[in-house]
């Protein structure tokens, strides 16, 4: 029985691309250093509190993606690309989909209600927004700032979870994530053209073309780019976070590189790898400025 449980654990984390977790989490941590910093380092129980945000990022993730797998899996199975995922094939029912929807929404809330009263009164809020996001797909081609957004609000949350109220520069931070995930959904959307015109399923690749799909998706993540520089100018960040700055435009450049109108095939280097590495190489160089060299600002 424990054996079997383990087994559909497993393939759930499979499901949801449980290592992909890596890819809000970092700007959700620079938006909680961020905070402590500007409390002077003075926060109580940081460490707890980081404990507690990393937990409720990944309660939220797991639970969204979850929910989008459920709500798309028969349209996943009428799709060659996606038909052999967890529930259109079989491996999984949705009745367990369900219980680990419900499970992580818990672990969510749990880790809301233990950062502060602020947390656990907007975690619904946070929860329909990313479960709103499923849906979107299916009557707007601008579901990939929804989702965007969905991502985004991680840093401001960070924020609140450490401070317990907003301050509005954090929101440059909202604003980097939700343009830099929906230039990289682009992308990822792009694979799915003739599919999403087949099943009336709208996407900014559908609605403008291939080509004009990946140009809206460099111009996304320039505005990314801008929203950083305005952050490290709001909250006077030194110089590795400028550096961090150009190594995520490097990355983002080479990202573009990787992928043609004519030539799709390394969609999936694009979309998982080099996003993997932005948000780690961001919280790298982020965290170094704000830890080490403005400790004593």
């Amino acid at each position: 029985m424990t054996s079997r449980l383990l087994s559909k654990i497993r393939l759930t984390l499979e499901m949801i691309r449980f290592e992909h977790s890596v890819f809000a989490l970092p700007f959700a941590l620079t938006g909680a250093l961020l905070a402590i910093r500007q409390d002077g380092f003075q926060t109580e129980r940081p460490g707890w509190k980081l404990f507690w945000i990393v937990v409720a990022m990944v309660g939220a993730r797991s639970a969204a993606m979850t929910f989008n797998r459920i709500l798309d899996a028969d349209v996943d199975a009428r799709n060659p690309r996606t038909a052999s995922r967890h529930l259109p094939a079989g491996l999984l029912t949705k009745g367990f989909a369900w219980f680990f929807l419900a499970a992580s929404s818990v672990v969510f809330l749990t880790a809301a209600a233990a950062l502060n009263p602020l947390c656990f009164k907007l975690a619904p809020l946070a929860l329909a927004v990313v479960f709103f996001y499923s849906f979107t797909k299916r009557f707007t081609s601008f579901s990939h700032l929804v989702l965007g957004f969905a991502l985004g609000v991680s840093p401001a949350a960070a924020w609140i979870a450490i401070r317990g109220s907003l301050d509005p520069r954090i929101l440059w931070l909202t604003a980097a994530v939700t343009f830099w995930t929906a230039g990289f959904d682009v992308i990822y959307a792009c694979q799915d053209y003739e599919f999403d015109r087949r099943e009336d399923l709208f996407s900014i690749p559908r609605r403008f073309g291939i080509g004009a799909g990946l140009w809206i998706a460099r111009l996304l993540h320039l505005a990314m780019l801008v929203c950083l520089g305005e952050l490290i100018r709001s909250f006077q960040l030194g110089p590795i976070s400028i550096v961090g700055l150009a190594a995520v435009a490097m990355l983002l450049a080479y990202e573009h590189s990787l992928v043609k109108a004519d030539d799709l095939s390394r969609v999936n280097a694009a979309f998982f790898t080099i996003n993997g590495y932005v948000g780690v190489l961001f919280f790298l160089f982020w965290a170094a400025d704000i830890v080490l060299i403005r400790r004593g600002a």
